[in-house]
């Protein structure tokens, strides 16, 4: 039953989310784009923790010298360790193996839209263990962090602008009708997303040993969603 899954059991699954194999394509090509901009050297080691299936991971992994994909769901690192076998530079691992990535080698962490479905004691833990795999001058960028103000009907709109210039209008119209007759409406009810104002997250962020600002643009097509990139102070 819905109300007994938590949001690691959700995405252990195929889902509504995207309303069509082009919105889904767009969509990790449009994240993987944004990421690459950010890395901060060929000789970069990265982690994406939270990649979901990566479907571009490859553009990514063609401006860093190592890439690790993180996903906690089960069968989305099944598909990601199939999709990327013969790539000599991408590992992927689940979250518990973060841990057992050296201290300080890491010059890019990106977490995006993932905080949303973390309890704050998460957020905090995770944190933890972010700053200690960076590397002194590495980078966290949190994306795609939701502010109290942005609404479904927010959400929705973006999409269908996405849509529009992505060429599958009528499949977001159509999709966005199957969604709230979906299970992810009902399990957002039920367990909610975290969502945080600006001051908050830098607060948070200063409070884990971090310096931090905000960043325009937020990765991805949702600009009313916001991401933050911080340093180990």
């Amino acid at each position: 039953m819905v109300a007994a899954m938590d949001w690691r059991e959700y995405w252990n699954r195929d889902t509504p989310i995207y309303v069509s194999d082009r919105h889904k394509l767009l969509h990790y090509w449009l994240i993987a784009n944004d990421i690459a901009a950010i890395v901060p050297s060929p000789d970069a080691v990265v982690l994406d923790h939270g990649c979901g299936e990566a479907l571009s991971a490859q553009r990514i992994a063609a401006r860093c010298a190592y890439l690790y994909l993180c996903d906690a769901a089960p069968l989305v690192r099944e598909r990601l360790e199939q999709r990327f076998r013969n790539e000599p530079r991408i590992s992927v691992i689940a979250p518990e193996d973060v841990e057992d990535l050296s201290d300080q080698s890491l010059d890019l962490i990106v977490v995006n839209s993932l905080v949303q479905y973390l309890t704050l004691e998460e957020l905090r833990h995770l944190l933890q263990t972010w700053r200690a795999k960076l590397k002194p001058e590495g980078r966290l960028v949190l994306a795609d962090v939701i502010p109290p103000d942005v609404s479904p009907l927010t959400d929705a709109k973006a999409l269908l602008s996405f849509a529009w210039k992505g060429g599958f209008a009528v499949q977001a119209g159509l999709g966005l009708v199957r969604t709230i007759f979906s299970d992810y409406r009902k399990i957002r009810g039920e367990l909610g997303l975290a969502q945080y104002e600006e001051s908050e997250m830098i607060e948070l962020l200063t409070s884990m040993g971090f310096s931090a600002e905000r960043r325009r643009p937020n990765l991805g097509h949702n600009q009313a969603r916001m991401t933050f990139m911080a340093r180990p102070a």
